[in-house]
């Protein structure tokens, strides 16, 4: 039973791959009010992080998250930016995390724009929902792994009320969209 035990490990060992995150990416949500529409970013992801892509043939697993500040966000409007930061919960509650789950397939990187299906955990205001994500994913001249993910969520959906303005005259939709675009560099 061990020799079965250590035989499977060593199979997933050598079928990983460990890709380092580089310090350029992004986060942005949009949304919409009674009024016009907004775009929020975090603008850059300065840590070098690690995911590691377990190959399973018929799926392939992930390992690894990242954390963003809440207080990094930029609405581009000063009001509207305090006003995500504090619906976001940022003094109670810091740190969004995205937790790599799974992608359904890892196409070959031929420096042609792919479209995949994966799955994340977003973490946000200490509520964690699973999420099924549409991946787009190339690769360059570098041999930089360029990974750009789309979502919808909603505010209630993390336990939050979207926020209001001018006595509930001017309302936030429930619904966010979410792209996050990362670097990674096979090692």
């Amino acid at each position: 039973m061990i020799g079965v035990l250590f035989l499977s490990f060593k199979s997933q060992v050598s079928n990983s791959t460990k890709w380092v995150i580089n310090k350029s990416g992004y986060l942005q949500v949009k949304g919409t009010t009674t009024i016009n529409t907004f775009t929020c970013v975090i603008p850059n992801y300065n840590r070098p992080d690690t995911i590691i892509l377990l190959n399973n043939k018929s799926f392939i697993k992930l390992r690894g998250e990242i954390s963003l500040s809440v207080n990094a966000f930029d609405c581009h409007n000063v009001m509207m930016t305090a006003q995500l930061r504090k619906t976001l919960k940022a003094a109670q509650y810091p740190n969004i995390k995205i937790r790599f789950i799974s992608l359904n397939e890892l196409p070959d990187l031929n420096g042609q724009r792919k479209r995949v299906k994966g799955c994340v955990e977003i973490v946000l205001a200490n509520v964690t929902k699973r999420c099924d994500i549409d991946y787009q994913i190339s690769q360059d001249e570098q041999n930089y792994i360029h990974l750009t993910g789309t979502h919808n969520v909603n505010f209630s959906d993390f336990k939050l009320t979207p926020p209001t303005k001018l006595g509930g005259m001017i309302k936030t939709d429930d619904q966010l969209g979410i792209e996050f675009q990362l670097q990674f560099k096979e090692i």
